[in-house]
């Protein structure tokens, strides 16, 4: 009997399938539904493998605990480095919705620096107990941005237990005519000393955001606190413009790419933190409200 031989799709043997050039596979190739039918499943329990892994690399990453400390809603300390901290507090203003604002934390032996403080004294309470209780520290100094609550809002209670706050002339000039709670100790270009072992620089370089914003550089650390003076990378404007020098804005923060080398972090007065590229970014914002 003579020996079919296959040459053309559609003609098979029972059990058997033709495979084309689709396929890559000669014409004449001959493979069984058992063994196509173990390839796929091979391939499936191959991609089953890669996605856990994959999976495997993923999951641990996005659901370690963040380092953030929760003190609660509207209050979280932000690591930096060893005893230094973002403090973060949330508000809600009509108009911006709720929004965040920054500050540091600085603790060394036992005593702790404030820049900024919450916008209001009840924030700037809490904060200070969970200073105290949990890592042990006393508030003794603080340094203010400006003049706005985002800065200074908590400077009635922070006086009240006894805390220095330092500020530019400028600013407690602003507070006397407004009547806000006064800083005790004015600077006026510059503000160097050191807190139990680190050098801490505050300096005035022009206006911004207001007319009094300073900066604070802690050079030992390479961290530079902005204020509302300069904006984080997620910032798409300006901002609140109330009391803002535009025309001066972009020429101040231009100063102090010229003064500080090697900046590694940047805190912004609202959004999150950076490096070195918040101050060019910013100065774009500012060129950007300059066109309207």
């Amino acid at each position: 009997m003579e020996n079919p031989k296959i040459k053309s799709l559609g003609y098979r043997l029972p059990g058997q399938i033709v495979l084309n050039s689709y396929f890559s596979i000669s014409p004449e190739v001959i493979i069984t539904e058992r063994n196509i039918k173990a390839s796929i499943k091979m391939v499936i329990v191959k991609w089953i493998l890669i996605f856990t892994v994959v999976i495997a690399g993923w999951l641990p990453a996005r659901s370690q605990p963040s380092d953030k400390i929760v003190i609660n809603r509207d209050i979280q300390l932000i690591p930096l480095g060893d005893s230094l901290y973002i403090h973060e507090t949330w508000d809600e203003l009509e108009g911006y919705g709720r929004f965040s604002s920054n500050g540091l934390v600085l603790i060394k032996g036992g005593r702790a620096l404030m820049v900024d403080t919450p916008m209001d004294n009840e924030k700037t309470r809490r904060l200070t107990s969970y200073i105290t209780d949990s890592l042990k520290a006393t508030v003794t100094k603080l340094i203010i941005g400006h003049f706005h609550d985002d800065c200074l809002g908590g400077l009635g209670y922070l006086q009240s237990i006894g805390v220095e706050a330092v500020a530019h002339s400028m600013t407690i000039r602003i507070c006397q005519e407004q009547g806000l709670p006064i800083p005790q100790t004015p600077f006026s270009d510059a503000l160097n000393f050191d807190f139990n072992g680190e050098e801490i620089e505050c300096r005035y370089f022009g206006a911004g955001h207001s007319a009094d914003n300073i900066t604070v550089w802690l050079p030992g650390r390479k961290v530079l606190f902005g204020g509302c003076l300069i904006k984080s990378m997620d910032s798409t404007g300006l901002g609140n413009l109330s009391d803002a020098v535009v025309a001066d804005w972009d020429t101040t923060v231009g100063k102090l790419l010229k003064q500080y080398s090697g900046i590694q972090t940047v805190v912004p007065g609202h959004g999150s933190a950076g490096g070195a590229e918040l101050l060019p970014h910013t100065i774009q914002l500012v060129e950007k409200q300059r066109m309207k």
